[in-house]
Order: structure tokens, then sequence, then C-alpha cells
């Protein structure tokens, strides 16, 4: 009988969790401070990333826009902005905590926090919006 102690007042063995069910409790239960900074982030950047794809779409349905065709600085423009919003927001947003002084302060670390987050989403809504969504707009 492995696992099984013979002492009574002995605490059971908790079982096994496997990898998914580990990654759902995890995705489940996500620091305050994680979700505030991806939110942040997705936010400024689904905003960001639908203006670029309505100018993607107006240039290929031949609407003459002042400039030309700048798709390269509008893309590089959206990355710029949400790296720097997610930056900002999330320096405002996610305080350290306050330990035994009560006093909330804000460091290097929130900013940081915010970047390391809004890089990825910058990228995953340029990609989702322009080379999902913009095909089936046609």
């Amino acid at each position: 009988m492995a696992g099984r102690s013979t002492d009574p007042t002995a605490r059971p063995v908790p079982r096994r969790r496997g990898w998914l069910e580990i990654r759902w409790r995890q995705f489940r239960n996500a620091p305050r401070p994680v979700v505030r900074a991806v939110g942040s982030s997705l936010a400024v950047a689904a905003i960001l990333g639908v203006l670029v794809l309505a100018y993607d779409v107006a240039l290929d349905r031949g609407v003459a826009l002042p400039g030309g065709d700048l798709r390269v600085l509008a893309i590089t423009l959206d990355v710029v902005i949400v790296l720097l919003a997610g930056t900002l927001i999330t320096w405002l947003i996610v305080p350290l905590p306050s330990g035994s002084t009560g006093r909330r302060t804000r460091t290097p670390w929130s900013a940081a926090l915010g970047f390391f987050a809004a890089v990825p989403i910058a990228y995953l809504v340029l990609v989702a919006t322009l080379q999902i969504v913009r095909p089936l707009l046609g």
C-alpha cells in the first residue's frame, strides 16, 4: 500500500494533477497585477488594431488618403504606442504591495511588468487583425 500511512492522524496525500489542470488553475487564479497589465495593453492594442485594419482596408479599396500608403508607419506607430501605453498604464494602476508601512509606491518594476506584458500582446493583436480578420473582409 504505497502512499498510505498507518498513522490515523496523518493527512492524506494529495492527488497528482495533470499538466492541463495545473495550467487551467493558474489561468483562473492569475495575480491581479498581471491581469491589469495584460488587460490595459490588450485594450489599447485592440483599439489601435481596429484603426490599422480600417486604414489597410481603406487603402486596398482605393480610398485616397493624404500621405499615400503609410502602412509600415501605421504598424510601427501601433506597436510603439501599445508598448508605451501598456508601460505607462500599468505603472499607474499596479503599485507595489504596501507592506507594513501602508504606503503604496510605484517603481520601475511596475513599468517593466507593463512593458513585458505589452510586447506579445502588440504582436498577437496585429497578427490577429492583419492575418486572420483582414482576409475575411476581402
